[in-house]
């Protein structure tokens, strides 16, 4: 295989510049929201003493799991030995962190006193997932940084040995990473509508699709910076193919998750009020997790048109993946707490607290500022990484009219090039 070369982005159009500015804003605007949250307190949000994690950890959990499927990319290279996928292995490793950095500073500053974070990260109780995560996502961020550094550094990169340890090491961490993520809602043994072990496995799952969709949308947007196609149609067909078994599994793991909820006697309540009854979460999974975040996306992915017109639908579709999946993160976090604790099973609680009663939630301004503005940091960071260091692979170039200048062969299609 020929050597590959990477570039920095040297240069960038005003529209470029007008969405760093809008970012900007956005953190600033999210940081403002969460000044505002720790002096008033959390009873200025949305959230009660019954919906304790509101649309803030959404978007964390979404930016975390995401971190973890962004670096398949360059797991795919590594690992499984595919070379057409390690051209964009460093833009895999800095956007895996990025969005990492996102969702951490999220959750950093939602969950209220960010100053004590030193005690939170030096005293632990073990028999607590979350204690095991903090772990998770600092090995995950050292880890990732070192296999960027073998893969960047010319000695080291020669190291086929090291290359190789490190691409596992991140590998099987990345996995863990996000069974422990799935596994923080599957634990929850008073939670019906997620309590059990198909939860790691359905957020491995959705890791790939949004992961893959944030990479496949920042290569677009890099391919009009630079002048340059870094999607080819050959890496288009080969990420449209990925993006349609991932998808396709995300749809099997949730059926089965409802399925064997609905089957159990004692979960076909918690399945009425997510499916049928619950008002925003029926909406929101069956019209945003299925249909706009699956079943559409796979539509538009399996009669995707030829030509120019692919790099478009395959963009749109990743949006509408990431749609689906903020949706699905609604769903798992605000649906199982808006529904009663099962804390007496086969009986029926009440009390002038609120047991046994549906929690309502809305979610407020400052939440919503102070979540979007995890997308914004996670992209801050990209942008400056490229910017300052060569993450970027040289494409194809790209004529007057935009038009890549390709073969006109055509290549293979998405599910034996995948």
């Amino acid at each position: 295989m020929a050597q590959i070369k990477f570039q920095q982005l040297t240069s960038a159009s005003p529209t470029f510049w007008m969405l760093v500015l809008a970012h900007v804003v956005i953190v600033a605007a999210g940081l403002s929201a969460a000044l505002y949250m720790e002096t008033n307190g959390h009873h200025v949000t949305g959230m009660t003493n019954q919906i304790v994690w509101g649309t803030p950890h959404v978007f964390a959990v979404f930016l975390i799991v995401s971190a973890s499927g962004a670096l398949n990319v360059a797991s795919v290279s590594s690992v499984f030995s595919r070379l057409a996928y390690k051209p964009f292995a460093r833009l895999s490793g800095i956007l895996a962190i990025s969005l990492l950095a996102g969702g951490l500073a999220v959750l950093v500053l939602d969950l209220g006193r960010p100053d004590r974070l030193l005690v939170a990260m030096t005293t632990y109780n073990f028999r607590s997932i979350f204690a095991w995560n903090i772990y998770l996502y600092t090995g995950f961020m050292a880890i990732v940084l070192a296999y960027l550094f073998s893969m960047m550094d010319r000695r080291v990169s020669k190291m086929t040995a090291v290359n190789k340890t490190l691409g596992w090491t991140a590998f099987s961490w990345r996995l863990i990473l996000t069974t422990g993520t799935g596994s923080i809602f599957g634990f929850l043994v008073a939670r019906d509508a997620v309590y059990g072990g198909v939860m790691a496995p359905l957020f491995i799952a959705s890791s790939l699709v949004y992961g893959l969709a944030f990479t496949v949308l920042v290569l677009l947007m890099m391919s009009i910076e630079t002048h340059e196609t870094l999607c080819t149609r050959e890496m288009i067909s080969k990420f449209r193919g990925l993006l349609i078994i991932f998808s396709l599994t995300v749809l099997f793991l949730t059926a089965i998750l409802h399925v064997s909820k609905i089957y159990a006697a004692p979960t076909r309540a918690v399945e009425a009020f997510i499916l049928r009854d619950g008002g925003v979460y029926p909406l929101l999974f069956w019209g945003g997790q299925v249909f706009l975040g699956n079943i559409l996306p796979l539509l538009m992915l399996g009669y995707m048109p030829r030509a120019h017109s692919k790099r478009n639908t395959l963009g749109l579709a990743s949006i509408l993946f990431l749609v689906g999946g903020l949706a699905q993160m609604y769903v798992v976090i605000l649906g199982t707490q808006a529904f009663p604790l099962n804390i007496f099973p086969g009986y029926e609680v009440s009390s002038t607290f609120g047991d046994g009663a549906f929690n309502p939630y809305s979610p407020s301004l400052p939440e919503i500022l102070l979540g979007l503005s995890g997308i914004s940091i996670a992209m801050l960071i990209a942008t400056a990484a490229f910017r300052l260091l060569p993450f970027l692979p040289h494409g194809v170039p790209v004529d007057a009219h935009g038009v890549a200048q390709e073969p006109e062969e055509e290549v293979a299609e998405a599910g034996a090039a995948a």
